[in-house]
C-alpha cells in the first residue's frame, strides 16, 4: 500500500492514540579554509583564583568514546539500545562518540535520548562501514513516537546501500555523509512523522516513503523519491523542483541566513568545540571543500557540567567567563541559567535535560551578540513557569545582524514525563535570532497529561524584529502554538498539530473565531514571510470541534505566505479555511489536505 493511500489503520497496526493515526495520510558551500589558531570573541577565562570553577575535565559516565581499536563496540551499542529502545520518558541519557578513523560491521540502533557523533572536523574523518538505524519494532512498526535521538558528523557506508532513519520529532540528522541512500520510513512503511536534515550529503536517493513532512536545509542529495504532505527544502543541492501541492515540494534555492550547530571534536588527544561561521544565502554543506570555516575553542574554556550540579554553580561558571558543556543527564534548576556574555556557548550532549522545579524560567539570555544554545531539552516542572526559555529581555532592540543568537536542537516539553506547566514555552525578544530546529511539545501522551494537568497556553512568542525560524515543530498548545509580533520575521517550515484533548468548542474559542490559529501574525505586523507551513487537527475528545483556520495574519502586501496546508486526521474535527477566510474546508474523514499556494 502506498503512503498516500493510508487512510485507515490496517489490522496489524494498533489504533492506540492519535500518534497511530498521524500517519494515516500519508554552491555557496564554504571554500577551503585553514582552521589555524582558535579564534574567539569570547574572553578567555581569567587565571583561576581561589574558589573559581575549573574548565575542562572528563565527560562523565554516559559519554561513551570509541576508537577503531576499541573491543566490543557492537556489544556496547546493543546494550545502550536495549536500555533506551522503549524508554520514552525515562531518565537515561547517552552520547556515543567515535574518534576519527574507519569502523567496520557496526549497526548502531538508536533509542530514546541517544546521540551518536563523530569527533572529526569533517564527517568523512569518521567512517562507519555499517548503519546508524532508527526503526520502530518497539511500537509495532509505527515510527510516530521515535523522538529525541540524533546523528551528527559521521560518514556511513550502509550495508544494504540504504540507511534507515525512521524518526518523528526532535531527531536531527546533521552534518552526515551517507555514501548511499537514506530511507525515512520504518520497515514495512509504517507511519512516520518527522523530521529534519541539515548540512548533510546523501549520495543516493532520499526516500521519504510514509514520512508525512520533512525539512531539509543546506545539504546535497542524489535524489528525492516522493512526498506525502509537506516536503520543504532550502539551500539543498539536488532538491526536486517547486511543485506544491502535487508533489508537495516547497523549494527555496538558498537559506537566507544560517549558522551550523556547534560540535565537539578532537585535536590530537584534546577535545575542542567547533563553532561554524555565519552564512547568508547558504546552499550546500559547510564541509565539502576542506576544513570548515569557523572557530574552535578548547575544552578548558568550558565548564563541563554533570547531573546534580546546581543552577547557582552553572551561573558561577558563566560569570567567570566559561562556556557550558552539559553532559548527559537530568539537571534540576531552582533559578534560571543566566547567559549574559556575548558569544557564550551552551552545548548539551546526549539530550541533557533541564527541569525548572519551582516555576522559574530555565534559561534566559541577555541582549548581546552571538550566544549559541544547542543540543538540550527543557522539561517543564510541576509548578507553572511563566516562560521556559527567554531569548533577550523584554524590549530588546540591539542589532545582531552580523552575529545573531542561534537556538539549535533545543527542545521543550510540557508533560509526558510527569505533570508540567508553562504559560509560554519560548519567548524571543532579541532581534535577528535564528531558531534552527526546535520541537516545542505539550504532551498528548505519557504521564501528567490532561487539558489542565499539563496546561500550556502558548508555544512560541516572537517579539523581536528580523527573527528567522528554520524548522519549527510546535504542537498541542491550549491556545496559540506560534505568535509573531516582530517585524520582518521569516519562517521556513512549520509542522503543527492542534491540541487533541480540547473538551469542547468553548474551550478553544478565540473571541468570535472558532479555534486558535496554529500560527498567528499580529495585526500590527506589516512585513512577514513564511514558506511550507502545515497544521493538523485531531480533536478526539470532541470530534465535532470546528477550527476556523490554521493560520491568521493581517491582509497587507508585506505579509506573505507560500504553500500552506491543513489536514483533519480521520475527520476528528474540521478546518473551515486554511488562512484567514481563504482556502477550502477539509473534507470529512478522508484525511486529505486543503492547500493554499500563495497568500494573499
Amino acid at each position: 500500500m502506498t503512503p498516500a493511500s493510508k487512510e485507515s489503520p490496517t489490522p496489524e497496526r494498533p489504533t492506540v492514540g492519535r500518534r497511530t493515526v498521524l500517519g494515516a495520510a500519508a554552491a555557496v558551500a564554504s571554500a577551503p579554509a585553514l582552521l589555524g589558531p582558535a579564534r574567539t570573541a569570547h574572553a578567555a577565562p581569567p587565571h583561576r583564583t581561589p574558589g573559581a570553577l575549573p574548565g575542562g575535565g572528563d565527560l562523565g559516565p554516559n559519554v561513551l568514546v570509541f576508537d577503531p581499536a576499541t573491543p566490543g563496540i557492537q556489544e556496547k551499542l546493543d546494550e545502550v539500545f536495549k536500555q533506551q529502545e522503549k524508554a520514552q520518558f525515562d531518565t537515561g541519557r547517552y552520547a556515543l562518540l567515535f574518534k576519527p578513523g574507519t569502523y567496520h560491521g557496526l549497526n548502531a540502533q538508536l533509542g530514546f535520548y541517544t546521540s551518536i557523533a563523530g569527533l572529526g572536523l569533517s564527517p568523512d574523518d569518521t567512517t562507519i562501514n555499517g548503519d546508524v538505524t532508527v526503526d520502530a519494532g518497539w511500537f509495532n512498526g509505527n515510527a510516530t513516537q521515535n523522538f529525541w535521538r540524533s546523528a551528527e558528523n559521521l560518514a556511513l557506508v550502509p550495508v544494504s546501500g540504504t540507511n534507515r532513519w525512521a524518526v518523528a520529532q526532535a531527531a536531527p540528522f546533521r552534518r552526515m555523509h551517507v555514501r548511499g541512500g537514506l530511507n525515512l520510513a520504518p520497515a514495512g512503511d509504517g507511519w512516520a512523522s518527522g523530521g529534519y536534515l541539515a548540512d548533510s550529503r546523501i549520495d543516493g536517493t532520499v526516500e521519504p516513503r510514509s514520512q508525512q513532512q520533512w525539512y531539509a536545509r543546506d545539504s546535497a542529495v542524489g535524489g528525492w523519491s516522493n512526498g506525502v504532505w509537506n516536503m520543504v527544502f532550502s539551500g539543498v543541492q539536488g532538491a526536486p523542483g517547486q511543485t506544491f501541492p502535487n508533489p508537495p515540494y516547497t523549494v527555496l534555492d538558498t537559506t537566507p541566513v544560517s549558522r551550523e550547530k556547534p560540535f565537539l571534536h578532537l585535536d590530537g588527544a584534546d577535545y575542542r568545540v567547533f563553532l561554524p561561521e555565519l552564512r547568508t544565502d547558504a546552499r550546500g554543506v559547510t564541509w565539502g571543500n576542506g576544513t570548515p570555516r569557523g572557530t574552535s575553542l578548547p575544552l578548558s574554556q568550558f565548564y563541563v557540567a554533570k547531573p546534580g550540579v546546581s543552577a547557582g554553580t552553572l551561573n558561577q561558571a558563566l560569570a567567570q567567563g566559561l562556556h557550558l558543556l552539559l553532559t548527559p543527564g537530568v539537571y534540576h534548576l531552582d533559578q534560571p541559567i543566566e547567559v549574559t556574555a556575548p558569544n557564550t556557548v551552551v552545548l548539551g550532549l546526549g539530550y541533557a535535560t533541564l527541569i525548572p522545579d519551582n516555576g522559574v524560567t530555565a534559561v534566559r539570555t541577555a541582549d548581546v551578540d552571538g550566544i549559541r544554545l544547542a543540543g538540550f531539552l527543557i522539561d517543564a516542572g510541576p509548578v507553572n513557569s511563566a516562560t521556559l526559555l527567554e531569548i533577550g529581555p523584554a524590549g530588546a532592540t540591539a542589532d545582531h545582524s552580523g552575529n545573531p543568537t542561534t537556538v539549535q536542537d533545543v527542545f521543550l516539553r510540557i508533560g509526558g514525563a510527569g505533570p508540567g506547566k508553562a504559560t509560554t514555552s519560548i519567548v524571543v525578544n532579541s532581534r535577528h535570532t535564528i531558531i534552527d530546529h526546535t520541537w516545542v511539545w505539550r504532551a498528548d501522551h505519557g504521564d501528567g497529561v490532561g487539558w489542565d494537568t499539563n496546561r500550556a497556553d502558548y508555544g512560541i512568542r516572537v517579539n523581536g524584529d528580523d527573527v528567522l525560524a528554520t524548522g519549527l515543530f510546535v504542537e498541542h498548545f491550549n491556545k496559540y502554538d506560534v505568535q509573531w509580533y516582530g517585524q520582518r520575521g521569516r519562517t521556513v517550515f512549520l509542522q503543527n498539530e492542534k491540541a487533541y484533548d480540547a473538551p469542547d468548542q468553548a474551550a478553544v474559542q478565540d473571541g468570535d473565531v472558532r479555534g486558535y490559529a496554529a500560527y498567528k501574525v499580529a495585526d500590527s505586523v506589516t512585513s512577514h514571510e513564511a514558506w511550507g507551513l502545515g497544521s493538523y487537527c485531531y480533536y478526539n475528545v470532541d470530534p465535532s470541534i470546528v477550527q476556523h483556520h490554521g493560520f491568521a495574519a493581517p491582509n497587507v502586501p508585506g505579509v506573505k505566505f507560500h504553500d500552506l496546508l491543513v489536514v483533519s486526521l480521520g475527520g476528528k474535527g474540521q478546518f473551515e479555511r486554511v488562512i484567514n477566510d481563504t482556502g477550502a474546508p477539509t473534507s470529512g474523514s478522508s484525511t486529505v489536505p486543503s492547500t493554499v499556494v500563495a497568500y494573499p
